[in-house]
Protein backbone atom coordinates (compact mmCIF):
# COMPACT_ATOMS: atom_id res chain seq x y z
CA UNK A 1 0.00 0.00 0.00
CA UNK A 2 1.48 3.46 -0.49
CA UNK A 3 0.78 5.62 1.69
CA UNK A 4 2.09 9.77 1.63
CA UNK A 5 2.95 10.89 4.46
CA UNK A 6 2.83 14.98 5.87
CA UNK A 7 4.09 16.29 9.33
CA UNK A 8 1.04 17.62 10.06
CA UNK A 9 -2.82 16.98 10.91
CA UNK A 10 -3.63 18.35 8.06
CA UNK A 11 -1.12 18.44 5.56
CA UNK A 12 -2.22 16.91 3.10
CA UNK A 13 -3.43 19.00 1.32
CA UNK A 14 0.34 20.61 0.53
CA UNK A 15 1.04 17.24 -1.11
CA UNK A 16 -2.50 17.41 -3.69
CA UNK A 17 -0.10 17.01 -6.59
CA UNK A 18 1.77 13.83 -5.21
CA UNK A 19 -1.63 12.09 -3.55
CA UNK A 20 -3.21 11.69 -7.15
CA UNK A 21 -0.01 9.75 -8.38
CA UNK A 22 0.11 7.94 -5.48
CA UNK A 23 -3.78 6.86 -6.38
CA UNK A 24 -3.31 5.92 -9.66
CA UNK A 25 -0.13 4.07 -9.06
CA UNK A 26 -2.87 1.81 -7.22
CA UNK A 27 -4.56 0.87 -10.20
CA UNK A 28 -8.28 0.25 -11.68
CA UNK A 29 -8.44 -3.03 -10.17
CA UNK A 30 -8.82 -1.73 -6.47
CA UNK A 31 -12.17 -0.57 -6.81
CA UNK A 32 -13.16 -3.73 -5.63
CA UNK A 33 -11.02 -3.43 -2.08
CA UNK A 34 -7.57 -3.76 -3.81
CA UNK A 35 -4.91 -6.03 -2.67
CA UNK A 36 -4.63 -7.56 0.42
CA UNK A 37 -1.61 -5.52 1.81
CA UNK A 38 -0.86 -6.12 5.64
CA UNK A 39 0.23 -10.40 5.69
CA UNK A 40 -1.37 -12.22 8.76
CA UNK A 41 -4.08 -14.51 10.09
CA UNK A 42 -6.27 -11.63 10.82
CA UNK A 43 -9.37 -11.45 8.82
CA UNK A 44 -9.37 -9.34 5.86
CA UNK A 45 -12.36 -7.84 4.05
CA UNK A 46 -12.96 -5.66 0.78
CA UNK A 47 -16.39 -3.83 -0.37
CA UNK A 48 -18.97 -3.55 -2.24
CA UNK A 49 -20.71 0.12 -2.76
CA UNK A 50 -24.69 -0.37 -1.99
CA UNK A 51 -25.34 3.33 -2.16
CA UNK A 52 -23.84 6.63 -3.47
CA UNK A 53 -24.66 9.91 -1.93
CA UNK A 54 -23.47 13.41 -2.49
CA UNK A 55 -21.07 15.16 -0.05
CA UNK A 56 -19.83 18.43 0.57
CA UNK A 57 -16.89 18.85 -1.33
CA UNK A 58 -15.34 21.66 1.82
CA UNK A 59 -16.04 19.47 4.74
CA UNK A 60 -13.03 18.47 6.27
CA UNK A 61 -14.57 15.41 7.68
CA UNK A 62 -13.31 14.93 11.54
CA UNK A 63 -16.14 12.77 13.41
CA UNK A 64 -19.47 11.31 11.64
CA UNK A 65 -22.53 10.06 13.09
CA UNK A 66 -25.90 8.85 11.63
CA UNK A 67 -29.15 9.47 13.91
CA UNK A 68 -32.21 9.40 13.15
CA UNK A 69 -32.41 9.65 9.60
CA UNK A 70 -29.78 12.49 9.73
CA UNK A 71 -25.94 12.45 9.14
CA UNK A 72 -24.17 14.70 11.85
CA UNK A 73 -20.55 15.65 11.22
CA UNK A 74 -17.55 17.11 12.74
CA UNK A 75 -15.42 19.10 10.37
CA UNK A 76 -11.62 20.89 11.16
CA UNK A 77 -9.16 22.90 9.43
CA UNK A 78 -8.42 26.58 10.84
CA UNK A 79 -7.95 28.36 8.25
CA UNK A 80 -9.78 29.81 5.76
CA UNK A 81 -12.33 30.82 9.22
CA UNK A 82 -15.19 28.43 9.43
CA UNK A 83 -13.41 25.22 8.06
CA UNK A 84 -14.04 23.82 11.70
CA UNK A 85 -17.62 22.88 12.31
CA UNK A 86 -20.83 21.07 13.39
CA UNK A 87 -23.23 20.05 10.85
CA UNK A 88 -26.62 18.09 10.64
CA UNK A 89 -27.14 16.83 6.97
CA UNK A 90 -29.46 15.05 5.47
CA UNK A 91 -28.02 11.70 3.94
CA UNK A 92 -30.23 11.36 0.53
CA UNK A 93 -28.82 14.91 -0.83
CA UNK A 94 -25.53 15.98 1.33
CA UNK A 95 -27.36 19.11 2.48
CA UNK A 96 -25.68 20.80 5.17
CA UNK A 97 -29.34 21.76 7.15
CA UNK A 98 -27.94 23.02 10.51
CA UNK A 99 -24.17 24.22 11.09
CA UNK A 100 -22.27 26.19 13.57
CA UNK A 101 -18.44 27.09 13.74
CA UNK A 102 -16.36 26.21 16.20
CA UNK A 103 -14.54 29.22 17.73
CA UNK A 104 -11.36 30.70 16.48
CA UNK A 105 -8.44 29.00 17.17
CA UNK A 106 -9.66 25.52 17.98
CA UNK A 107 -9.70 22.46 15.07
CA UNK A 108 -12.38 20.39 15.25
CA UNK A 109 -12.12 16.92 15.57
CA UNK A 110 -14.39 13.57 16.66
CA UNK A 111 -18.25 14.01 17.80
CA UNK A 112 -20.60 11.76 19.74
CA UNK A 113 -24.17 11.95 20.39
CA UNK A 114 -25.09 11.29 24.21
CA UNK A 115 -28.67 12.57 25.87
CA UNK A 116 -29.65 14.71 23.50
CA UNK A 117 -26.18 16.57 23.59
CA UNK A 118 -23.24 16.76 20.46
CA UNK A 119 -19.68 16.37 22.47
CA UNK A 120 -17.21 17.59 20.01
CA UNK A 121 -13.25 17.07 20.41
CA UNK A 122 -10.64 19.29 19.36
CA UNK A 123 -7.44 18.61 17.85
CA UNK A 124 -4.67 20.65 20.28
CA UNK A 125 -6.63 22.67 22.42
CA UNK A 126 -7.01 20.10 24.89
CA UNK A 127 -10.66 21.27 25.08
CA UNK A 128 -13.94 19.86 24.16
CA UNK A 129 -17.63 21.49 23.67
CA UNK A 130 -21.26 20.60 24.36
CA UNK A 131 -23.66 21.60 22.19
CA UNK A 132 -27.59 20.65 22.81
CA UNK A 133 -28.53 18.65 19.41
CA UNK A 134 -31.41 20.10 18.18
CA UNK A 135 -30.32 23.69 18.21
CA UNK A 136 -26.96 22.79 18.31
CA UNK A 137 -26.74 25.99 21.43
CA UNK A 138 -23.63 25.77 23.23
CA UNK A 139 -24.02 23.73 26.85
CA UNK A 140 -20.40 23.70 28.14
CA UNK A 141 -16.86 22.63 27.97
CA UNK A 142 -14.87 20.10 29.10
CA UNK A 143 -10.86 19.54 29.80
CA UNK A 144 -8.66 16.49 28.30
CA UNK A 145 -4.99 15.73 28.56
CA UNK A 146 -3.51 15.42 25.43
CA UNK A 147 -4.55 15.49 21.69
CA UNK A 148 -8.12 15.00 20.61
CA UNK A 149 -8.76 13.21 17.64
CA UNK A 150 -12.02 9.95 16.87
CA UNK A 151 -15.14 9.68 19.44
CA UNK A 152 -17.68 7.05 19.63
CA UNK A 153 -20.16 5.51 22.44
CA UNK A 154 -20.91 1.89 23.40
CA UNK A 155 -23.83 2.46 25.01
CA UNK A 156 -22.33 2.73 28.81
CA UNK A 157 -19.16 4.29 27.89
CA UNK A 158 -17.75 7.25 25.47
CA UNK A 159 -14.35 5.93 23.57
CA UNK A 160 -11.56 8.50 22.61
CA UNK A 161 -8.52 7.90 20.18
CA UNK A 162 -6.07 10.03 20.17
CA UNK A 163 -3.60 9.52 17.08
CA UNK A 164 -1.50 6.80 19.40
CA UNK A 165 -2.26 3.07 19.98
CA UNK A 166 -4.33 3.29 23.02
CA UNK A 167 -8.36 3.98 23.27
CA UNK A 168 -9.42 5.96 26.22
CA UNK A 169 -12.96 5.45 28.01
CA UNK A 170 -14.67 7.67 29.41
CA UNK A 171 -17.79 7.61 31.81
CA UNK A 172 -20.38 9.99 29.63
CA UNK A 173 -22.15 11.69 32.01
CA UNK A 174 -19.38 12.93 34.37
CA UNK A 175 -16.28 12.80 31.05
CA UNK A 176 -13.83 10.76 33.58
CA UNK A 177 -11.56 8.84 32.59
CA UNK A 178 -12.23 4.85 33.54
CA UNK A 179 -9.75 3.42 31.75
CA UNK A 180 -7.91 2.42 28.59
CA UNK A 181 -6.52 -0.62 26.03
CA UNK A 182 -3.53 -0.61 23.66
CA UNK A 183 -4.76 -2.07 19.89
CA UNK A 184 -2.49 -4.16 18.42
CA UNK A 185 -2.53 -6.06 15.04
CA UNK A 186 -0.85 -9.81 16.19
CA UNK A 187 0.76 -7.93 19.23
CA UNK A 188 2.23 -5.07 17.08
CA UNK A 189 0.75 -1.57 18.22
CA UNK A 190 -1.48 0.24 15.24
CA UNK A 191 -0.95 3.82 15.88
CA UNK A 192 -2.53 6.99 13.78
CA UNK A 193 -6.16 5.76 15.43
CA UNK A 194 -8.48 8.54 14.28
CA UNK A 195 -12.58 8.11 13.70
CA UNK A 196 -14.49 6.09 15.56
CA UNK A 197 -17.27 3.98 15.35
CA UNK A 198 -19.09 1.00 17.44
CA UNK A 199 -20.54 -1.52 15.08
CA UNK A 200 -21.97 -4.70 16.44
CA UNK A 201 -19.84 -4.65 19.49
CA UNK A 202 -16.56 -4.01 17.83
CA UNK A 203 -14.87 -0.54 17.55
CA UNK A 204 -14.04 0.43 14.15
CA UNK A 205 -11.28 3.24 13.55
CA UNK A 206 -9.98 4.53 10.45
CA UNK A 207 -5.99 4.50 10.12
CA UNK A 208 -5.02 7.91 9.21
CA UNK A 209 -3.13 8.56 5.97
CA UNK A 210 -4.39 4.90 5.08
CA UNK A 211 -7.63 3.75 3.26
CA UNK A 212 -8.25 0.86 5.74
CA UNK A 213 -10.21 0.40 8.86
CA UNK A 214 -9.55 -1.76 12.07
CA UNK A 215 -12.21 -3.89 13.70
CA UNK A 216 -10.87 -3.37 17.23
CA UNK A 217 -12.16 -5.74 20.03
CA UNK A 218 -13.27 -3.30 22.54
CA UNK A 219 -11.86 -5.84 25.86
CA UNK A 220 -8.38 -6.70 24.23
CA UNK A 221 -8.03 -4.31 22.17
CA UNK A 222 -6.87 -6.74 19.56
CA UNK A 223 -7.55 -6.08 15.78
CA UNK A 224 -10.27 -9.03 14.97
CA UNK A 225 -10.55 -7.62 10.79
CA UNK A 226 -8.81 -5.26 8.76
CA UNK A 227 -11.65 -3.57 6.58
CA UNK A 228 -9.87 -2.37 2.56
CA UNK A 229 -11.64 0.42 1.07
CA UNK A 230 -8.82 1.20 -1.10
CA UNK A 231 -10.10 2.71 -4.72
CA UNK A 232 -13.58 3.70 -3.29
CA UNK A 233 -12.83 7.28 -4.39
CA UNK A 234 -12.06 7.21 -8.79
CA UNK A 235 -9.21 9.17 -9.85
CA UNK A 236 -11.72 11.25 -10.87
CA UNK A 237 -13.41 12.44 -8.28
CA UNK A 238 -9.74 13.59 -6.82
CA UNK A 239 -8.87 17.10 -7.59
CA UNK A 240 -6.60 19.57 -5.72
CA UNK A 241 -7.66 19.91 -2.03
CA UNK A 242 -9.00 16.22 -2.06
CA UNK A 243 -7.86 14.87 1.29
CA UNK A 244 -7.41 11.42 3.24
CA UNK A 245 -10.48 8.50 3.62
CA UNK A 246 -12.17 9.57 7.36
CA UNK A 247 -15.18 9.38 8.53
CA UNK A 248 -17.47 6.20 9.70
CA UNK A 249 -21.02 6.03 10.60
CA UNK A 250 -23.19 3.21 11.18
CA UNK A 251 -27.40 3.25 10.56
CA UNK A 252 -27.35 -0.15 13.20
CA UNK A 253 -31.72 -0.41 12.83
CA UNK A 254 -30.86 -0.69 9.21
CA UNK A 255 -27.58 -2.38 9.86
CA UNK A 256 -26.31 0.02 7.49
CA UNK A 257 -22.80 1.30 6.95
CA UNK A 258 -21.41 4.34 5.78
CA UNK A 259 -17.86 6.00 4.79
CA UNK A 260 -16.66 9.05 3.24
CA UNK A 261 -13.19 11.30 3.58
CA UNK A 262 -11.94 14.84 3.88
CA UNK A 263 -13.19 16.96 0.85
CA UNK A 264 -14.77 14.17 -0.70
CA UNK A 265 -17.26 14.74 -2.82
CA UNK A 266 -19.10 11.39 -1.95
CA UNK A 267 -20.25 9.72 0.72
CA UNK A 268 -20.60 5.93 0.59
CA UNK A 269 -23.22 3.05 1.59
CA UNK A 270 -20.83 -0.36 1.37
CA UNK A 271 -21.29 -3.79 2.55
CA UNK A 272 -18.38 -5.73 3.81
CA UNK A 273 -17.16 -8.66 1.64
CA UNK A 274 -15.09 -11.50 3.28
CA UNK A 275 -11.36 -12.07 1.15
CA UNK A 276 -10.57 -15.62 -0.06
Amino acid sequence: MIHVRAPARYGWLRFRTILPLAIAALGLAARSGGPTSYASGIPEYGYQVVHTYPHDREAFTQGLVYRDGFLYEGTGLTKPEGQSSIRKVKLETGEVLQKRDVPDPYFGEGIIIWKGRLLELTWKGEMGFLYDLATFAPKGEFKYFGEGWGLTVDGKRIIMSDGTPQLRFWDPDTLQETGRITVTDEGRPVKNLNELEWVKGEIYANVWTTDRIARIDPKTGNVVGWIDCTGLLSPSDRIAGTDVFNGIAYDAQHDRLFVTGKKWPKLFEIRLVIRQ
